[in-house]
């Protein structure tokens, strides 16, 4: 007779998860802070002065530090942080257009398609992560999503599933106090385009969080990607750090909020790259060299504490979608192919032992 003596580390999967996109941000921000050459460039800032002396410093750590203090406090000393390519940790995506929309469908399909869809409202073909959630067990009306850009309804198919997706300037059908001073605040806007304002979206995201508890949220933020365009470097900066700050309130929400304390996981990334040169750096698609190297930052149950990933590896946007089920312990499998899940944990390690014999197990 043998009897197996079972040691595990292995973490317990999470019960809720959250992930979070910020439109169009470079890994070389992420990892390197402020760019000193567009920093001081009048061409994309209009008070060089004033934005060096918040954002600039000659160390790297200090510097990316000033422009994303909870990347690198929280997350750098509690979780993960991949995608630094001078360490040859590549995070790419698969897709072959680096844009938005190909972007944010390989992230939550799991997969690269081949056939292009513009960043227009078209409806996605392909099945999704979320929507696919929410019509599982224990998770039905528990999966919402909360985004800038209007065009997420037809990315995540809005129309053909069950999943709630509130984007652009959207009214909250929700009537409580929050839900309706929100309402009255976007029907105020003057300038109802593409994107809302990121901290109105954070907002409705937020209260719902607070209201409905739900276990799986989708915050899409999309305000930084619209002032590179524009070749506004400073605005750029200045929206990347609120999003940083609007994580670190999300983060204190869900740790002191019992339904979510210890048991939520965070997964943060970008949709695309930009160009890695200073005079493409507002730009992206196939043609732009960086437009596909993205970053992830993930914290939470699930995830171990390694801080910036250093050791060279590559891992691909189409691993998000795959990621979100393994953290929350379960299996998506469409119809259409997927990228495998991040090797974000140490798994499960076992020590057999035969403590009667030395029978072999075979």
């Amino acid at each position: 007779m043998l009897l197996i003596n079972t040691v595990t580390n292995a973490q317990p999967p999470a019960k809720n998860v959250i992930v979070i996109t910020i439109d169009g941000i470079r890994w070389q921000e992420v990892f390197k802070g402020a760019d000193g050459a567009l920093l001081h460039n009048s061409n994309y800032v209009k008070d060089t002065g004033l934005m060096a002396k918040q954002y600039w410093h000659p160390d790297v750590n200090e510097r990316r530090r000033r422009l994303l203090p909870f990347f690198w406090s929280v997350i750098e000393g509690q979780g993960q942080l991949l995608g630094n390519r001078d360490f040859d940790n590549d995070v790419d995506v698969a897709n072959l257009y680096k844009i938005s929309y190909p972007g944010y469908s390989e992230m939550f399909t799991g997969y690269a398609d081949k056939l292009f869809i513009p960043n227009l409202a078209v409806n996605n073909p392909r099945s999704n992560v979320l929507q696919w959630l929410n019509e599982q067990p224990g998770f039905t009306g528990k999966v919402a999503a909360f985004c800038s850009w209007r065009v997420f309804p037809f990315i995540l198919d809005e129309k053909h599933g069950t999943l709630p997706v509130n984007a652009g300037y959207e009214e909250l059908m929700e009537k409580d106090s929050s839900s309706v001073l929100i309402n009255e605040v976007q029907q105020s806007m003057d300038d109802e385009n593409n994107t809302r304002h990121d901290l109105l979206t954070f907002e409705c995201a937020k209260n719902y969080l607070r209201q409905k508890h739900p276990r799986v949220l989708y915050l899409g933020l999309g305000e930084t990607d619209e002032f590179a365009h524009h070749g506004e470097y400073d605005s750029y900066l200045q929206k990347l750090r609120q999003a940083d700050a609007m994580i670190a309130e999300l983060w204190y929400l869900i740790q002191t909020d019992p339904f979510y304390k210890n048991n939520t996981s965070l997964i943060i990334t970008t949709d695309h790259g930009r160009g890695g040169k200073h005079s493409n750096w507002s730009t992206h698609g196939f043609w732009i060299k960086g437009s596909g190297q993205t970053w992830f930052a993930l914290l939470g149950p699930g995830i171990d504490a390694k801080g910036e990933v250093k050791e060279p590896q590559q891992a691909y946007q189409k691993q998000v979608a795959a990621t979100v089920a393994s953290l929350l312990g379960l299996h998506y499998k469409p119809k259409h192919r997927i990228g495998e899940a991040l090797a974000i944990t140490s798994g499960e390690e076992s020590v057999q032992k035969d403590v009667l014999n030395t029978v072999s197990a075979e």
